[in-house]
């Protein structure tokens, strides 16, 4: 059982990992009551840490905003938790900032280090290697994500400047579900008012964010992930791409995402029964899909367009004529 202070560094850690925590929480935590969570405040005021005391139904204890954060004291496990998590978001697209603020970051956090940790994860990062993402990450501005967050947080509407793909300029009001980073983008999805429809926006095409008035209520259904995959698979594009696939429903994923292709649920059958499926998508070209047919492995139907029942049988007359080469 840690004694004294180590309870206080732990109450002051979990303080630090911010919002308001009660006094029933932060006593479980501890193992200790009500009365003992008092005077470990108490003891932390006294080192002039500014915790206050919320009151009301919800009320406990919380750092006062603003408040510095002591020298980092990290073990071998948090310091390279930290690490790797900048590493990784800069080169996957989950990064809301520049690249020079991620490496400013790691870079303060590696100086506080012991030199022989410091050492060790010099040495892991020098050998780690990252397959490059798909494409170039689309960084939003911090200050439009942070806005937004916080109206998704508090079911607030908002009023963003939106440019499009074809560079026409907007002001949209939204009702915010959540923010979502998904192949080095980030979208935000909700609802607009406007014209009674969910909509989803790319968060580094809005060039500016403001919370207004009042609240929402936000609709049962898909969470907004799904809301976001779905949004992709039924935008609209040049072509509209019906299929019938014979296999299971993950069979039939490992191909072809939900950000990709819609899936028809088959009457009476369960998820992982090999049946009939009906698949449907959308896309601005099709010499990408009789390819990622024949990689699926499962016998198929096009029921159109014509235009992809053609590729599919020029794509395995050209496939069977290499196959019939000798060397």
């Amino acid at each position: 059982m840690p004694g004294t202070t180590g309870r206080v560094l732990t109450l002051l850690e979990l303080l630090q990992s911010g919002g308001t925590r009660t006094i029933t929480e932060l006593a479980e935590r501890l193992g200790v009551d009500g009365r003992t969570v008092r005077r470990y405040v108490d003891q932390l005021i006294d080192l002039d840490v500014p915790v206050e005391a919320v009151r009301g139904r919800y009320g406990g204890y919380r750092l006062a905003p603003g408040h510095r954060l002591p020298p980092l004291m990290l073990g071998e496990d948090e310091a390279l938790a930290v690490l790797l998590g900048l590493v990784a978001g800069r080169r996957s697209g989950l990064m809301t900032t520049t690249a020079t603020a991620g490496e400013t970051a790691a870079a303060k956090i590696r100086r506080v280090l012991p030199q022989r940790l410091g050492r060790r994860l010099d040495a892991l990062l020098e050998s780690l290697a990252f397959t490059e993402p798909a494409g170039e990450p689309a960084v939003p501005d911090a200050t439009v994500l942070l806005t937004v967050a916080d109206a998704v947080r508090h079911r607030r509407p908002v009023s963003i400047g939106y440019t499009d793909r074809e560079g026409r300029r907007s002001v949209r009001t939204l009702h915010p579900y959540g923010v979502v980073s998904h192949a080095g983008r980030w979208y935000v999805t909700g609802a607009d008012p406007g014209i009674g429809e969910d909509r989803t926006f790319r968060l580094d095409r809005v060039t500016d964010a403001r919370a207004l008035p009042g609240t929402f209520e936000e609709p049962d259904g898909p969470d907004p992930v799904r809301r976001v995959l779905s949004g992709f698979a039924t935008a609209a594009y040049r072509y509209e791409v019906t299929l019938r696939i014979h296999g299971t429903v993950d069979q039939i994923r490992a191909r072809l995402p939900a950000s990709v292709a819609e899936l028809a649920p088959a009457e009476g059958a369960e998820p992982g029964a090999e049946c009939w499926r009906v698949v449907g998508l959308r896309s601005e070209r099709l010499d990408w899909i009789p390819p990622t047919l024949a990689s699926l492995d499962r016998p198929f139907t096009v029921e159109g367009p014509d235009e992809l029942r053609d590729l599919v049988v020029e794509f395995a007359d050209r496939f069977a004529a290499r196959a019939r080469q000798l060397p």
